[in-house]
């Protein structure tokens, strides 16, 4: 449900949310090809010039089958921003990632306040991947100036199980994503996979506490660090179907 919102259905894809304000999406059971699910805002110079972001979306009780893609997606389109995003209480099985952050160089806006919390992953091949060279243009006129500002993505209590890298992170050169942090995290690493590097890093920053396996150089243990989760209530928190009868 949604208040405000430019939908798009993806012909694999559960819903693509495009520039939607006061989304709320919950109790879903979802096999998909593609994205579970996907938000957007515009791509390139068309989403930097219409520069009206999905914001203050709830995801809530999600279980999602995605063998080839992610069980939640932010972006790659994503130039007229992306913001209070919170995600929580999600299950992922078979599925390629769980939430992933995906942008280029021409994309401009920003993905910033993203909370994430309780999930519960089974056979992923990245709990955590963030792409910085997504690279896919509509056309060639975008500006390789508009860089995109990645910043404030917070995981915590997260499990997963049978993975095969516990993390992708790839920023852009002159350009990191900031402001990560992640928290109370059990990653079992597939018995095939436990002598490969877990954790591939670059142009990224932020802090981790009580992490397993342990995190990258760039992502340095915080003894305390509680990543943070919002206490307050989204206005779309607040509305509720009614039964009706004829």
């Amino acid at each position: 449900m949604s208040d405000v919102c430019i939908n798009e259905r993806g012909k694999n894809e559960f819903e693509k949310q495009d520039s939607c304000t006061n989304t709320r999406i919950e109790d879903c059971y979802i096999v998909s090809g593609d994205d579970c699910i996907s938000a957007k805002s515009g791509w390139d110079e068309y989403g930097i010039k219409f520069g009206r972001p999905t914001q203050h979306l709830v995801i809530r009780r999600v279980t999602c089958i995605s063998p080839d893609s992610a069980m939640v997606a932010l972006g790659s389109e994503m130039s007229g921003g992306i913001e209070d995003v919170r995600v929580e209480d999600l299950t992922a099985i078979n599925t390629e990632s769980a939430v992933r952050i995906k942008t280029a160089v021409g994309r401009g806006g920003f993905v910033k306040n993203i909370f994430v919390r309780g999930l519960n992953l089974n056979t992923m091949k990245y709990v955590f991947w963030m792409t910085g060279s997504y690279g896919q243009h509509p056309d060639s006129h975008y500006d390789p100036k508009a860089l995109p500002t990645i910043t404030g993505i917070n995981f915590k209590d997260v499990v997963a199980k049978n993975v095969t890298y516990s993390a992708k992170l790839e920023g852009i050169s002159n350009d990191p994503f900031t402001g990560i942090c992640i928290s109370n995290v059990t990653i079992e690493v597939s018995a095939l996979k436990k002598k490969k590097l877990q954790w591939n890093c670059t142009d990224v920053a932020g802090v981790t506490n009580n992490v397993t396996p342990p995190p990258c150089a760039l992502l340095p243990q915080k003894d305390k660090t509680d990543c943070a989760f919002p206490n307050d209530k989204l206005p779309i928190e607040a509305v509720q179907f009614k039964t009706c009868s004829l």
